[in-house]
């Protein structure tokens, strides 16, 4: 029997990579020439927060000596002289600090690592429901003062989206928001704030510290004997939706949160592309083949890289299988010369069935990508990188691994090669040099449109 048994797991692990054959893979596209660009030289103004002035603003300020490491006295912290430092800011404070006009965080900056481990880890000294929106998300902060949005998990890796759900009226999932950012770091865009899956105790770590009456008054025990809660929002909100542990243990992403709104003001752009939202009704992008002509006539999509930045987004939500990006912001510091924030990915991945062309339309109508993408997207299709390998890889490092399941891996590898089909369409009909633009292009917008 135990000869059996070790045969068994033999075959089992046959053409399964070591860990570290996996780990060489996603380190070799670091290293990659793409990988490694660098950014035009940054100045106060391409900066979110000048670090002697600004950060006095923030609450709790940086000399508050309780955010020192979070006790772990062997780490760099204090300076000689027993001033605070910049390194001895908590993580998410650090990851604010770093944000500048290009980026949300650099490449390699262990910063958001580490930020991920709190996420994690940290202990969650209060929560509160989130105003506004169709489901359930709480707010929770941390010992270290830092904060993160937490999604509940409301399904198995395992279920797809419907067939005849519409996408407003899907879940949201929580291993979605997981995933959309290793997706961006992998695609190297770096627009989605780090979020990690969590293991928590709904009574010990979110009824117990929770000051929201609303949200307490909701926990109950199902008949399985199990804690549930469902909370306040305009949709899956009740009995019938409650959220229930095992018995008290529920998985869910938790967000970092970006820099308060009091010291970073954002601004919500309607996405040209957007959905019309209606059970009947279609968006004027289609039924009018033309409809990029006009769009780029438009502020501020006709001068800069702000088109640009929608074609991202679009390969970005296309590979996730995302039709819900009605809106985007960006931070108002940098006015319209800066990257679009890539928020609220939780209705990605819900069919690895299907691949919704709809969502490639900005690309197809405006036959425009950024140089740099285009090159990266070309490289991830390649055998020796091949996206589902590096997602797979990236993604074991989450505590609540798998991510995602198999066939949603092997999606991404057919929906890239999609969309470089669409791209080698738009070349062959207007040329190279007409379709890919150089990542700072500080030229307008080339329109057809007479």
């Amino acid at each position: 029997f135990e000869k059996q048994k070790s045969l068994i797991k033999e075959r089992g692990n046959r053409g399964k990579e070591k860990p570290e054959q996996r780990a060489s893979r996603l380190a070799a596209l670091y290293e990659h020439p793409l990988y490694k660009s660098d950014l035009p030289p940054l100045t106060d103004d391409d900066t979110l927060f000048n670090v002697n002035t600004d950060i006095r603003f923030y609450p709790k300020a940086a000399g508050n000596q309780e955010w020192h490491n979070d006790g772990n006295e062997e780490e760099e912290g204090y300076s000689p002289t027993g001033e605070v430092t910049a390194e001895s800011y908590p993580n998410w404070l650090r990851f604010h600090i770093g944000i500048n006009r290009y980026e949300l965080y650099s490449r390699h900056n262990p910063v958001v690592e580490a930020l991920l481990k709190d996420l994690q880890s940290q202990r969650i000294t209060s929560v509160a429901m989130k105003s506004g929106g169709t489901q359930l998300k709480l707010i929770m902060t941390f010992q270290n003062y830092g904060q993160a949005l937490f999604k509940p998990m409301k399904q198995t890796r395992e279920q797809e989206t419907p067939p005849d759900f519409f996408y407003f009226s899907d879940f949201e999932r929580h291993n979605a928001e997981i995933a959309a950012f290793h997706l961006d770091r992998i695609l190297d865009f770096r627009r989605v704030p780090p979020v990690a899956g969590r293991l928590v105790n709904m009574t010990r770590e979110i009824r117990d510290v929770t000051r929201d009456k609303k949200l307490w008054r909701t926990f109950f025990i199902s008949p399985a004997n199990n804690i549930c809660f469902y909370g306040e929002c305009s949709y899956y909100c009740s009995t019938e939706h409650a959220l229930c542990g095992k018995p008290d243990q529920i998985e869910g992403s938790l967000a970092a949160f970006l820099p308060d709104l009091a010291l970073a003001k954002r601004k919500t752009w309607r996405n040209p592309w957007r959905r019309s939202y209606h059970k009947r009704k279609k968006a004027e992008w289609e039924v009018d083949p033309d409809y990029c002509d006009e769009v780029k006539q438009t502020p501020p999509y006709d001068r800069g890289t702000r088109l640009l930045d929608i074609m991202d987004m679009t390969i970005f939500d296309f590979l996730m299988g995302n039709m819900d990006r009605h809106h985007y912001e960006t931070f108002e510091k940098f006015g319209n010369e800066t990257f679009i924030i890539h928020l609220d990915n939780g209705r990605g991945f819900g069919k690895h069935s299907h691949d919704e062309m709809s969502i490639l339309v900005p690309l197809s109508q405006c036959c425009r990508v950024r140089r740099s993408t285009y090159l990266r997207l070309q490289l991830l299709a390649k055998e020796e990188y091949q996206l589902s390998s590096l997602m797979e890889e990236s993604l074991l490092r989450d505590r609540l691994v798998p991510i995602l399941i198999k066939p949603h891996l092997q999606a991404l590898d057919r929906r890239l090669r999609l969309a470089l089909n669409v791209l080698a369409e738009c070349i062959e009909k207007e040329g190279y040099t007409a379709v890919v633009e150089h990542d700072f292009d500080p030229q307008p917008t080339r329109c057809k449109c007479l």
